[in-house]
């Protein structure tokens, strides 16, 4: 099929947005590291049974050694550490802040690309990555106002928030590279399976040792949060990453980065239609400039 990649690439992006939207309701309600661990659980049902209908393998059991290590790998670094940052933004900035923070993937994605794969970074990548930044700058930071007697400028929202946005983006960006390295022309879904294998793991590890394994069965009992917490996990970690590793398997990987950058720009709509968010003209146009940057970067 023409534009596999693509449309992959496009279809994800739609998926990021329902499930940022989602997770961040979830989260608002039973907290972030519970999402964390039960959207995986679910995520890992449905990627078993859909695995055991078209290939055969409820696990990946046909998976080499080298894909397993990789795949690991980019599972803890990805689900585990960027998604713990990055769910725990959504309660700090919203969804809708956090998802253009993420913008910076991309252009960190190139940016480890260059240092473990060898790939070509030019000036001109560089001045995409400055065109995100300043997207970005647009948005979080604030104007001073006329009353300020040293006119420094300040967030607009919390830092911490910022921070672990950022957090979550170079998990992304990380994990996207080790994906790349171990998946090679393995399935995408077995390939996240595998990832998500790794995310329960270590969340499981993180329950454990904060003694909050009675979180769990607590959250689970919140018919509102799993209703938000099912439809996230679908769109997510079953469909967004599974779609995003297909992108990647079909088409350059910086086409497949730009087309799912869109994220903050689609995001906008359901924000004010749905959460009732106030969006002024100046968030707007950073993020199209935020986009238009990861653009110039793999054009």
């Amino acid at each position: 099929m023409p534009h596999t990649g693509e449309l992959a690439a496009l279809l994800t992006a739609v998926f990021w947005t329902i499930t940022a939207l989602s997770f961040e309701r979830a989260s608002k309600s039973i907290g972030s590291l519970p999402v964390n661990l039960l959207r995986l659980l679910i995520a890992f049902l449905l990627i078993s049974v859909y695995s055991g209908i078209t290939r055969g393998f409820f696990l990946p059991v046909d998976a080499g050694l080298h894909a397993w290590v990789w795949l690991m790998l980019s599972g803890f670094v990805g689900f585990v550490l960027g998604d713990l940052f990055l769910f725990r933004s959504y309660l700090e900035v919203s969804a809708r802040v956090s998802m253009l923070i993420m913008a910076l993937a991309p252009p960190m994605t190139a940016v480890f690309g260059w240092v473990f794969l060898g790939e070509t970074l030019t000036w001109y990548h560089i001045g995409g990555m400055l065109m995100t930044l300043c997207g970005i700058s647009v948005v979080i930071l604030d104007q001073p106002g006329s009353e300020s007697k040293t006119g420094k400028v300040k967030l607009k929202y919390s830092a911490k928030g910022i921070l672990l946005a950022f957090g979550g983006a170079v998990g992304q960006a990380l994990g996207l590279i080790l994906s790349k390295i171990g998946m090679g022309s393995y399935d995408a879904f077995a390939s996240t399976q595998i990832r998500i294998i790794a995310g329960i793991l270590g969340f499981l590890l993180i329950f454990i040792f904060l003694r909050r394994l009675n979180q769990i069965p607590a959250a689970v009992r919140n018919k509102n949060a799993m209703s938000w917490l099912t439809l996230g996990a679908f769109f997510g970690p079953f469909l967004g990453v599974s779609f995003s590793l297909l992108a990647v398997q079909h088409t350059q990987a910086g086409i497949a980065a730009t087309i799912m950058s869109i994220v903050p720009i689609l995001i906008i709509p359901p924000s004010v239609l749905f959460l009732g968010e106030k969006v002024t003209l100046r968030e707007v146009v950073g993020a199209v400039l935020s986009v238009g940057g990861v653009a110039i970067l793999f054009l």
